[in-house]
C-alpha cells in the first residue's frame, strides 16, 4: 500500500492524469484497456503493490473502454453481439484462470506468453486486414467467439494482462474483420469484464477507488483521439505501430520472467552458501 502522504499530495494527482492521458490514448489506438501502460507507472511512480496496481487499472478501464466503444461505434466500427459473446467467455475464463494461478508456474506461462506475442507480431506484417472486412455471425463463428473469449478471460485471470492484446489480432487472422472493427469490438468486451473484476477487487480491497476515478477521467479525454487518429491511419502503418506496442509488452514480460528467475536462483544459493561456511 502506498503512504496517504503520497496518494493524496499534488503529485498523486499529476501522476494519475499523466498516466490517464497515456493510457486513454494507447486505448483509442489500439483497441487495447491501457493496463499495460497504467500497472507499471502506478508502481512506478505512485509505489504501488502489483496486486493494487492491477486492481486500480481494472477500474479505470470502464470508464475508459466505454468511451472508445462510442468514439468507434460513430464510425460504424463496433460488432455488438460478438462482443457480448466474447464478454461472456472472458467472464467464465476469468473465474478459470483466477483457480489455475494457483496451480501453474508463472514463469512458464509468461514465456508461452512472449512467444504467442512473437508469432502475432509476425503476422501483422504477413497479414493487412481490409477496411471493408465485416464480422459475419453464424453457428460456427459464435463457437469460435465464444472460445476466444474463454481463452481471453483465462489469460486475463493467470497473468493479468488485457483482452485487448489477445482478442484484437485475433479477429483480425482468424475471424477476418477489419482492425477497426476489432478494436471497437475489443472495447465493448472489455467493460462487463472489467465491471465483474472491479467488484471482486472492490470487495477484496484490492482497488484503490480514488486513484482509478483520476485515471479513468484523464483517460476518457484522450481515448477518443486514439480512436480517431486510429481511423486515419493506413492499416499497414496501423500493423507497424501494433506490432511495436506487443513488442513493448512481451519485453516488459520477458524481463519479469527473467528477474523472477534470478530472484530464485538468488534465494536457492543463500542456504548453500549458509551451509558451506558453516
Amino acid at each position: 500500500m502506498v503512504a496517504d502522504k503520497v496518494r493524496r499530495s499534488p503529485r498523486f494527482y499529476l501522476a494519475c492524469v499523466g498516466v490517464g492521458l497515456a493510457a486513454g490514448l494507447l486505448s483509442g489506438l489500439f483497441g487495447v484497456g491501457g493496463g499495460t501502460v497504467i500497472v507499471p507507472l502506478l508502481v512506478l511512480l505512485l509505489g504501488f503493490d502489483q496486486r493494487l496496481a492491477a486492481g486500480t487499472s481494472l477500474a479505470a478501464i470502464v470508464p475508459t473502454a466505454s468511451v472508445g466503444v462510442i468514439s468507434y461505434a460513430l464510425t460504424g466500427s463496433v460488432a455488438w453481439i460478438p462482443a457480448i459473446i466474447l464478454a461472456v467467455g472472458a467472464v467464465i475464463g476469468a473465474q478459470i484462470g483466477s483457480w489455475l494461478l494457483a496451480k501453474i508456474p508463472q514463469n512458464a506461462l509468461r514465456w508461452g506468453f512472449v512467444g504467442f506475442l512473437v508469432v502475432v507480431v509476425v503476422m501483422l506484417f504477413i497479414v493487412v486486414p481490409s477496411r471493408d472486412a465485416v464480422l459475419e455471425l453464424t453457428w460456427l463463428t459464435g463457437l469460435g467467439l465464444g472460445g476466444l473469449g474463454l481463452f481471453t478471460g483465462v489469460m486475463a485471470g493467470l497473468l493479468g494482462v488485457g483482452g485487448g492484446v489477445i482478442v484484437v489480432p485475433a479477429l483480425m487472422f482468424l475471424f477476418g474483420t477489419s482492425d477497426l472493427i476489432a478494436k471497437g469490438t475489443s472495447l465493448l468486451m472489455m467493460i462487463p469484464t472489467a465491471l465483474s473484476g472491479t467488484i471482486g477487487n472492490v470487495r477484496r480491497r484490492n482497488v484503490d477507488l480514488l486513484a482509478a476515478l483520476v485515471v479513468g477521467l484523464a483517460a476518457c479525454t484522450t481515448t477518443a483521439l486514439g480512436a480517431w487518429i486510429a481511423t486515419l491511419l493506413n492499416p499497414m502503418v496501423a500493423n507497424i505501430l501494433f506490432a511495436a506496442f506487443l513488442t513493448f509488452i512481451a519485453a516488459q514480460m520477458a524481463w519479469r520472467a527473467i528477474k523472477v528467475h534470478r530472484t530464485r536462483r538468488a534465494a536457492a544459493r543463500e542456504p548453500r552458501a549458509a551451509q558451506g561456511r558453516r
